[in-house]
């Protein structure tokens, strides 16, 4: 497989991970967007703004080509978790473009750096920090990935809507009443292997 090859490949895998994350956000409103649903405080919104700004330190500064424009909630004197939520004043829409900016910064870096191009990422543990830019573009994709299962069970709470991808929820086809049956099913296995175990 030549280099341009590979890039296709991981480009591709990267941007479905992407879509998927910021489809997770298609008609809420403004309020589920950012509720926070778990204990820690997870939402869709800050899920999506956190993984824009990750993107564009991996992609952008491990490889000495920062992304141009400030993202002070990365910044090492930001509010603890300020990239994990958005304020009043940052909408969806200003999100959501502010990734499809980090997309186009980040595919524009793996167009133009070889793959086994170095970089270091000064966030890592010596020893770790020197890197090569297909190394980055995997940690990307399942950094991507994992957010995107966050957003999926999130949206999940929020609504009920459930799936992988627009096109492909990639479930069975059931109705509600088949999902409750299937969900009652697996909360009396639940209780029977906890009985078990307690005896």
């Amino acid at each position: 497989m030549t280099d341009l090859e590979l890039k296709s490949d991981l480009r591709r895998y990267l941007q479905a991970a992407r879509e998927a994350l910021v489809w997770k956000l298609d008609n809420l409103s403004d309020y589920d967007v950012r509720r926070p649903l778990t204990p820690t405080g997870t939402n869709l919104l800050g899920v999506v703004k956190h993984v824009a700004g990750v993107e564009a330190g991996y992609l952008g500064d491990v490889f000495g080509r920062p992304f141009p424009e400030a993202l002070p909630w990365m910044a090492e004197d930001a509010e603890p978790n300020a990239d994990m939520w958005a304020t009043a004043d940052e909408s969806r829409e200003d999100i959501v473009r502010l990734y499809h900016r980090v997309w186009a910064h980040s595919d524009a870096t793996i167009d133009a750096l070889a793959l086994d191009a170095a970089g270091e990422v000064p966030w890592w543990a010596e020893g770790r920090r020197r890197v090569t830019l297909h190394r980055i573009v995997t940690h990307m994709i399942v950094e991507t990935n994992r957010h995107a299962g966050h957003a999926d069970i999130v949206r999940e709470l929020i609504d009920g809507a459930a799936g992988m991808q627009r096109g492909n929820d990639n479930l069975p086809q059931g109705d509600q009443a088949w999902w409750e049956a299937y969900r009652g099913r697996l909360e009396q296995v639940a209780q029977e292997a906890g009985q078990r175990s307690a005896r």
